[in-house]
């Protein structure tokens, strides 16, 4: 088995970027969810709500972000620094976690809010925000970004086989409906989910849940359109006290180096 794809989600709920390679870090892939859309009271925005998130595009450039929207004739963009320095906090939500992170600008918060018609902030998590991922799946008070719960989704190649084979020709799924941070080449659908502890290089990581999906994976993310599918197709075959499983949460336990689309892919014994 070999990593056949990486991607990154800069900012929360807007469009990824597939990497060649990625650095790692305690909370994930590097930039990965660092930054988030807050509502006026600092609840964040999801494409669960405002489908219309998916028609933001990013890109990585040497010095930042750049963001564009494509849901309309007259295109815009902005680009968001790596790394935002200040002294503008405020206190955002994640789910159930409340942390503390920075309010990038007034320029940018402009923008989102003029493109999405509704006001909001966008919000960076610095390195001294620590926000710690479930304690009855953590073992060393491990971290996490803006994720919704778990450092980094993994998901197979296999799985997304199996699913797209029960689905009409017109209407097959792409990786973007699932946002993983790590696909790796299988041959098995869904044995990911029998996976433990592995290797990719000399990092080590660890498979702890499987990730329950919601309506967002509905969204297609050219279009914001909601649908059915995948959810009323996986649901048949896939569900789990009441919840949809499709790819597995995972922690990071040892990291030393990068992670590179081909790198080998080991269970541990």
């Amino acid at each position: 088995m070999h990593v056949e794809h990486l991607f990154v989600y800069p900012v929360k709920s807007l469009g990824g970027v597939e990497l060649p390679e990625s650095e790692l870090d305690e909370r994930g892939l590097r930039y990965d969810r660092r930054y988030m859309l807050v509502d006026e009271h600092g609840s964040f925005m999801s494409q669960r709500k405002f489908p219309h998130m998916s028609l933001f595009r990013t890109a990585l450039s040497e010095y930042g972000i750049q963001i564009s929207f494509t849901g309309d004739s007259s295109f815009s963009s902005i680009e968001i620094p790596y790394n935002k320095e200040g002294d503008d906090w405020m206190t955002v939500q994640v789910w159930e976690d409340r942390c503390k992170a920075l309010v990038v600008s007034k320029e940018v918060n402009q923008f989102f809010s003029e493109t999405l018609g509704k006001k909001c902030a966008l919000v960076y998590m610095p390195d001294s925000t620590r926000r710690e991922v479930d304690k009855n799946f953590a073992h060393r008070n491990e971290i996490t970004s803006f994720a919704d719960a778990f450092p980094v989704l993994l998901i197979g190649t296999a799985s997304l086989d199996e699913l797209n084979s029960r689905l009409p020709a017109d209407n097959q799924m792409n990786w973007d409906r699932f946002r993983p941070n790590i696909v790796v080449k299988t041959s098995v659908p869904f044995e990911e989910d029998n996976w433990d502890y592995f290797f990719i290089n000399e990092n080590e990581l660890q498979c702890v849940k499987p990730c329950a999906r919601c309506v967002m994976t509905t969204v297609n993310q050219q279009t914001a359109v909601v649908g059915k599918e995948p959810l009323r197709s996986l649901s048949i075959f896939r569900t789990t006290q009441n919840k949809v499983m499709f790819g597995q949460n995972v922690l990071l336990t040892t990291i030393n180096g990068k992670l590179k689309k081909g790198d080998r892919v080991q269970l541990k014994n």
